[in-house]
């Protein structure tokens, strides 16, 4: 009977830790995107933003979307942003992720020479690194990342070391009202992708896991490195380098 109730006692010590340890971090993480939208106000305008894809499903989009999208469209019109990057392929669904999230955005009524779709991604470091690379290439310098807090949270390590100056501005939870708003119906024919197969099907769970974790990103930074050093030996050799 002793025993019972000393494991009863550590069940419940258990969840009662767990709980207050769910909702000091809910509490940090709510105020970080406070924390973090006041600067963004305060540093406005940023050249771009970068809004990592969410799985679209033509039958019933997700509250997800649906924040990212009414996030996204919060910044532009409060001028946080004079740009939107929308990024994500076609990972779990038939549809590449950022061209129907682009297509809902223009729909929404922000401009759509201001919104862009980046389509290689697959996780959400490579949302983050690939639209960044992207962002570069189109001459924008001030970045950020808009996303729901959890995430902007688990990213923010990979932004410091990857993505240098990128800052992020979490979704602030209260300063958007989603129940009575709704996606749009677009016409997904461009984000339809016919020969599709998904990640699930590509890749086993660890593999996944890794790609999240940046596998491939490291592999890019590396193969880029590999090339720059390729060719500097050519041109070395060709005595490119010499007077």
């Amino acid at each position: 009977m002793k025993t019972v109730k000393r494991v009863l006692r550590w069940f419940l010590y258990f969840h009662v830790f767990v709980g207050l340890a769910l909702l000091l971090t809910h509490c940090s993480i709510s105020n970080h995107a406070e924390k973090s939208y006041a600067r963004a106000k305060k540093e406005k305008p940023y050249d771009v933003i970068i809004v990592p894809g969410v799985p679209y499903d033509k039958a019933a989009t997700t509250s997800v979307m649906t924040l990212r999208l009414y996030w996204a469209k919060h910044l532009y019109d409060s001028g946080i942003t004079k740009n939107i990057i929308f990024s994500g392929s076609s990972v779990y669904t038939h549809f590449v992720e950022g061209i129907a999230m682009k297509i809902m955005a223009d729909s929404l009524g922000i401009p759509s020479d201001h919104t862009f779709y980046e389509t290689n991604a697959e996780h959400s470091t490579e949302n983050v690194y690939y639209s960044w690379k992207m962002a570069k290439e189109k001459g924008f310098d001030k970045i950020a990342v808009a996303t729901d807090p959890y995430q902007a949270a688990l990213l923010r390590r990979f932004i410091r070391r990857y993505t240098p100056g990128v800052k992020t501005i979490p979704i602030v939870f209260s300063m958007l009202d989603i129940d009575d708003r709704s996606l749009p119906k677009i016409d997904t024919t461009a984000a339809y992708v016919e020969d599709f197969v998904s990640i699930t099907e590509r890749e086993s769970f660890w593999e996944r896991l890794r790609g999240t974790l940046g596998k491939r990103v490291r592999e890019d930074i590396r193969d880029q490195s590999k090339e720059a050093r390729r060719e500097k030996e050519e041109v070395t050799l060709t005595g490119g380098g010499s007077k």
